[in-house]
């Protein structure tokens, strides 16, 4: 069984994290080596929830903080094992995110004492699709495990708290011809050429930019598959046009499916996939003292991070981990080392007992 030494800094938890390979859906041995390393602590209580661990402190503080990390990664592309120099550590989840889990397992393991009560929450398949998602699913099967006046998902934002996120939502726009021969074009309808006019309105589509608690979210419409065609001879009679549409945190997903109704009107279409949206929730008094303790700086989050979730639950939540959240996903992704002891000071700091 591999072996996490929790009590080494955090660049080289990192490291260890990186090297065992957790590709979603393949996340047992890490998530082992994760609950044997944090069972061996007094001051926590865990379970095992498949290849979910829930490690919490039950210190009877009036706070109780939700800190999360997904363990699994995107697969490999001939980027591991891991490597390090003198300012930056490359590798598989390096950046996407295992300097987050890396820090969250140190404030595990060497903050017995805190001036919140913790959960941590370390889960599986993060980077698929949303019903094998291991948070989730224990929202689903015990919520009553994430229940928290704040949560933080250690997701890469560059050292910076990165508010809400915005909800996503995948609509396939249908258009329907009648097949001919091509030769003899005219006895039938080219369903491609159809699609012209769905292209045009996402041309000519303007992006809303709205300001939620000060901060500048921007929408986006954008067309991300088509599909269509029979034979190299034969008028297509059915095209579809899979949009993507990115809404801000001030539109519910009825809200956005409503827009798309507005924005298709005249064509047939049907969802194929959709996420709430997250309002940043910055005047929680948790958060507004954990922006303030980290720095004071907040961007906003454009793309869709299970912030949501914590959402639904009415927990407020904030993305906070080290990375360039641009880097995600990337052969070449890397994780400042930087960064990833800034965080690990800026939360223990934050945690410290005599800190309110």
């Amino acid at each position: 069984m591999t072996h996490l030494d929790l009590t080494v800094d955090a660049v080289t938890l990192t490291e260890d994290l990186v090297n065992i390979a957790s590709v979603s859906g393949d996340e047992q041995e890490i998530a082992d080596a994760v609950e044997t390393a944090l069972a061996a602590l007094p001051h926590l209580k865990v379970r095992r929830f498949g290849n979910t661990v829930v490690a919490r402190t039950e210190q009877g503080h009036a706070e109780r903080v939700v800190v999360a990390g997904h363990l699994d990664t995107v697969p490999l592309n001939d980027n591991l094992p891991a490597r390090r120099d003198e300012e930056n550590l490359h590798g598989l989840g390096s950046c996407d995110m295992k300097g987050g889990c890396a820090v969250a397992l140190r404030l595990a393991a060497t903050m017995p004492v805190t001036n919140r009560d913790l959960t941590f929450v370390f889960y599986d398949c993060e980077e698929v699709e949303a019903e094998r998602n291991g948070l989730k699913l224990l929202s689903e099967s015990n919520p009553e495990l994430l229940e928290a006046d704040f949560a933080i998902l250690m997701e890469p934002s560059d050292g910076v708290v990165e508010a809400g996120c915005q909800g996503t939502m995948r609509v396939d726009v249908v258009t329907r011809g009648e097949r001919a021969h091509s030769a003899r074009a005219w006895m039938g309808t080219n369903a491609i050429h159809g699609a012209a006019e769905v292209l045009a309105r996402l041309n000519a589509y303007e992006p809303r930019r709205p300001v939620i608690d000060g901060l500048e979210y921007h929408e986006g419409l954008n067309a991300v598959f088509v599909t269509g065609g029979v034979a190299g001879n034969v008028l297509p009679d059915q095209c579809t046009v899979s949009v993507n549409y990115r809404f801000a945190p001030d539109r519910s997903e009825e809200e956005a499916l409503a827009h798309m109704h507005e924005v298709f009107d005249g064509f047939e279409f049907e969802v194929s996939d959709s996420a709430p949206s997250a309002m940043p929730g910055l005047g929680v008094p948790a958060a507004a003292a954990f922006v303030e303790a980290v720095g004071g700086e907040v961007n906003p989050k454009f793309g869709w991070t299970d912030v949501a979730r914590f959402s639904t639950l009415g927990v407020p939540a904030v993305n906070y981990g080290p990375g360039n959240p641009h880097l995600a996903h990337k052969q070449e992704e890397f994780v400042p080392l930087a960064q990833i002891r800034h965080v690990e000071e800026r939360l223990r700091a934050w945690l410290e007992p005599s800190v309110r």
